[in-house]
Parts: C-alpha cells; sequence; structure tokens
C-alpha cells in the first residue's frame, strides 16, 4: 500500500490496523539533538486515545474501547536527545473486540471507506477498518509530539479547538478552557451545550460532526514554497488525510468570496520598526508563504458514519452485489472532534517542521 509516507525532510512512515498487534510510526529526518521526552509523547497521545477523560471529565461523544496506548521508542534517541537517525515509535493494541465486526465480512459499512478499499484491493481488513481506522491516527500524534519538541525550540506553538460540535457554536475563544471541558472548546459553556446535544444523538444511535480550528503562533514569515508546496497547500494535504475531515479553509475562508478587494486584503504598517499587517483575513500565509500573523485555519469533520441505526447497503458473495440491511455494533465515537483536536495539532506540527528544514536550503 504505497501513501504511508508523509513529508519531505522531517518525514513520517506509519504502519498498523486497528485490530492488528499494534501501530506505529517512524520519523527520518528529525535532526540531532532535539531534547525527546517521553512523557510529551505520551501526554499527547493521552490527549486521543479511546477512553480518555478530558481534565477527568468522560465524554458522550467518544467511544467506551479502552487503550492505553502507551509509546515505545524503539531507536533514534538516546539519553532524551534525537541522535539523528529514524525514530521509530510503538503503540501496542491491548483492547480490539474483533468479534463484533464479524457481520462486516462481506458487508459494506454505508460512510466507511469498507466498499473503495475492496474495490481497489479486491478484500480488505474488516475489523474496525483496518488502515482505514481512526485508531492509525495514534501514529500521528506520536510523531506530532517529536516535530513540536522541535518547534518548541524554535518559539512555535500550536493549538486546535472544538469551535462547533452537534450544530453548538463557540461564542468565545478562552484558550484556558480548552483542557478544562470533554469538548476541548475555548468556550465551557458552549461545551455543555454541545455534551448535552451529543447525549441526545447517542441515545437515538446516531452521531452528530462539528468544525475544528486551529491557531499557529510563532511562525516568522518566510516559510513555505512559493508553487506547488505552498504552506496552506501542505497543511490542507496533511490536514485532509486525516479521515473524518472533508473540507478546510484558512483566515476569512470562504466568506472572502462575498467579500472585496478592500475588505479582504490585509493592509500593512510598521511597528516598531517592523512590518506588521494590520488585519489577518489571510490566516498568516500569502502566496502560499508565512506572513508572520498567526496561522489560522478551520476544517470540517464530518458525523461518525458507525451509527447504531439501521441503515441500507449492499454485499458481495464473490462477484456478485446484492442489497440488504445493516446494524452496527461495537464501540464508536458519537463526534470525533475531541479526539480530532491533537491529530490536527500532530499534522501541523508535522508541515511546519518540514518546512523550517526546507527553509535552510532557501538562501
Amino acid at each position: 500500500m504505497a501513501g504511508n509516507t508523509f513529508g519531505s525532510i522531517f518525514r513520517i512512515t506509519t504502519f498498523g490496523e486497528s485490530h492488528g498487534t499494534g501501530l506505529g510510526v517512524v520519523i527520518d529526518g528529525c535532526p540531532a539533538g532535539i531534547p525527546i521526552k517521553l512523557e510529551k509523547i505520551q501526554e499527547a497521545l493521552d490527549k486521543r486515545r479511546p477512553g480518555a477523560a478530558v481534565n477527568g471529565i468522560k465524554t458522550a461523544a467518544v467511544t467506551q474501547r479502552n487503550e492505553p496506548d502507551k509509546a515505545e521508542i524503539l531507536s533514534g534517541v538516546f539519553e532524551e536527545k534525537s541522535e539523528g537517525t529514524p525514530i521509530a515509535i510503538e503503540i501496542r493494541n491491548t483492547s480490539q473486540h474483533s468479534k463484533d465486526y464479524g457481520n462486516l465480512v462481506n458487508t459494506f459499512r454505508p460512510g466507511h471507506a469498507d466498499y473503495v478499499y475492496d474495490a481497489k484491493y479486491g478484500f480488505r481488513d474488516y475489523r474496525g477498518g483496518g488502515r482505514a481506522s481512526g485508531r492509525e491516527t495514534a501514529a500521528r500524534v506520536a510523531a506530532g509530539a517529536v516535530a513540536s519538541m522541535f518547534l518548541e525550540a524554535q518559539g512555535i506553538s500550536v493549538k486546535a479547538y472544538t469551535l462547533r460540535a452537534a450544530g453548538i457554536q463557540c461564542t468565545k475563544k478562552d484558550f484556558a478552557e480548552i483542557e478544562q471541558n470533554s469538548m476541548r472548546a475555548p468556550d465551557s459553556e458552549a461545551a455543555k451545550a454541545m455534551e448535552a446535544k451529543i447525549e441526545e444523538f447517542r441515545a437515538k444511535g446516531d452521531s452528530a460532526g462539528g468544525i475544528i480550528e486551529c491557531t499557529v503562533k510563532g511562525v516568522p514569515a518566510g516559510l513555505g514554497e512559493p508553487v506547488f508546496d505552498k504552506l496552506d497547500a501542505e497543511i490542507a494535504k496533511a490536514v485532509l488525510s486525516i479521515g473524518a475531515v472533508k473540507g478546510i479553509e484558512f483566515g476569512l475562508g470562504f466568506a472572502a468570496a462575498d467579500s472585496t478587494g478592500s475588505q479582504d486584503n490585509d493592509t500593512m504598517s510598521v511597528k516598531d520598526g517592523k512590518p506588521s499587517f494590520n488585519t489577518n483575513n489571510a490566516g498568516g500565509i500569502l502566496g502560499g508563504i508565512s506572513n508572520g500573523n498567526d496561522i489560522v485555519f478551520r476544517l470540517a469533520v464530518k458525523p461518525v458514519p458507525s451509527i447504531f441505526l439501521p441503515q441500507n447497503t449492499i454485499s458481495r458473495s464473490g462477484t456478485e452485489y446484492s442489497d440488504t440491511s445493516l446494524e452496527i455494533k461495537g464501540r464508536h465515537d458519537v463526534c470525533l472532534c475531541p479526539r480530532i483536536v491533537p491529530v490536527v495539532e500532530a499534522m501541523t506540527s508535522i508541515v511546519l517542521a518540514d518546512m523550517i528544514l526546507r527553509n535552510r536550503a532557501s538562501r
């Protein structure tokens, strides 16, 4: 299977399946001498892992599958510093309930990658979706934690959060509240309303989607390539590679289509002797290159396709297809937003680490 590697200089390759022995990632291109703390990798994984609580609060949004997601560094780190050699990290699966997927051997779940995997490869790992499972993102989060430790030395921070879920919108952005509620929202009151609505969906056997926003601070002007490898294009590719993400916008985003040039342009002035932008409609990126403003983007997360309601679908027997109905079993998220937040941070960190290293060859 191609397409398991991401990045040019800071490169990651993930491996493993949802119900296999485990998952992992090999990180190549990380410079030597970067402080690498296993506890920081584990902290990032704990934010994403199934069964985890946010600030001690269990959420109705996420699956009841309980995985420790314990990370083990196999290579590339000595005395808590990167060696400049490939860093391999492994995460074992311990709570597979593969029997929950026995009715999916020849039946395709609506909204999942089951049919397209079967069409591409001729068969598939039906236990939890195999490589198409959201569990694959654990490996990305581990790699992103390494990237974030590199970015930390550059004064760059990446913060994602739930802006909207189950139709409920945050009305304020207080970053101090993100890890104080189960939805990882910057508005704890809105988070309570989100949880209440999600509980309604859970009780009905249905699911919900939402919007994640990400703000990156400390990025200098000049990161990104001017044509095919634009910074926003690379971030978009990274974020859209997350299974449930269906759209992305930067800065003013799609609202720019209804604005005028005089409204959309970020005018400039000199502050403290340095170039400055008076607004940030561009979301921190111009011509595919960072302009020194905060990078701000939002992504649309679709409703969880694993719902506990009867659905019409098809099944395959040999080369023949037939209509059927399906009721999904098992342990599934109701809304992915809280668990996608750390994945968005990870993929964004990986892109920025790669772009910083690429930029070192620009002049």
